[in-house]
């Protein structure tokens, strides 16, 4: 994990924790990686969204092999900078799953309950495979036991907005990942 910086160029976040060539050069080996382990075969991506959509589309134009894409829309964290407790589906799939390679694809992995509620109700509908891509991996939030088979980088506990991650709504569209202010972690700031 680098260390974090402080930075002019981005007045709302009290720290740059991954900038944006990190997450090219990352995302590029992330491909690179789920393209061998997958060896050719057709994958079927699930994207939650909204966290995960850039990340999700940058990924996607590493890996060659044949693939489909469906989303799915929880809620989890709502105008907060804690997690709710309870994950909700809001959109589900409209893909059949089953007897298909499945790459289940987050933002973040930080309590687990989200992507433990997902990977149930994939696996139910009886996938030929299910692995699970992040990008980012909050070990220190872990409520239930969950690991991903990729991820993109190990951040501390902290509140990250950028790259795709929000609070309440803003600050997706930042280029790189970092720590939002204090003082701008209220809902409607």
């Amino acid at each position: 994990m680098p260390a974090a910086r402080r930075s002019r160029a981005y007045p709302e976040l009290d720290s740059v924790l991954i900038t944006e060539a990190e997450i090219r050069r990352r995302v590029r080996q992330l491909g690179q990686q789920i393209r061998r382990d997958y060896a050719g075969e057709p994958i079927t991506v699930i994207a939650i969204i909204n966290g995960a959509i850039l990340f999700v589309s940058d990924l996607m134009r590493e890996i060659d092999n044949p693939m489909r894409l469906d989303c799915i829309r929880i809620s989890s964290y709502r105008n907060k900078t804690k997690s709710s407790g309870r994950p909700r589906v809001i959109q589900s799939l409209t893909l059949d799953v089953r007897d298909r390679h499945v790459l289940l694809i987050d933002d973040i992995l930080d309590t687990g309950k989200t992507l433990a509620l997902v990977s149930r109700l994939v696996r139910k509908l009886r996938p030929a495979s299910l692995r699970v891509c992040v990008l980012l991996d909050k070990k220190g939030r872990r409520e239930v036991p969950f690991e991903a088979d990729y991820v993109g980088f190990s951040i501390p506990n902290k509140f990250v907005v950028g790259y795709g991650l929000d609070f309440a709504e803003r600050y997706r569209n930042l280029p790189c990942i970092g720590v939002l202010r204090p003082d701008l972690q209220v809902a409607g700031a």
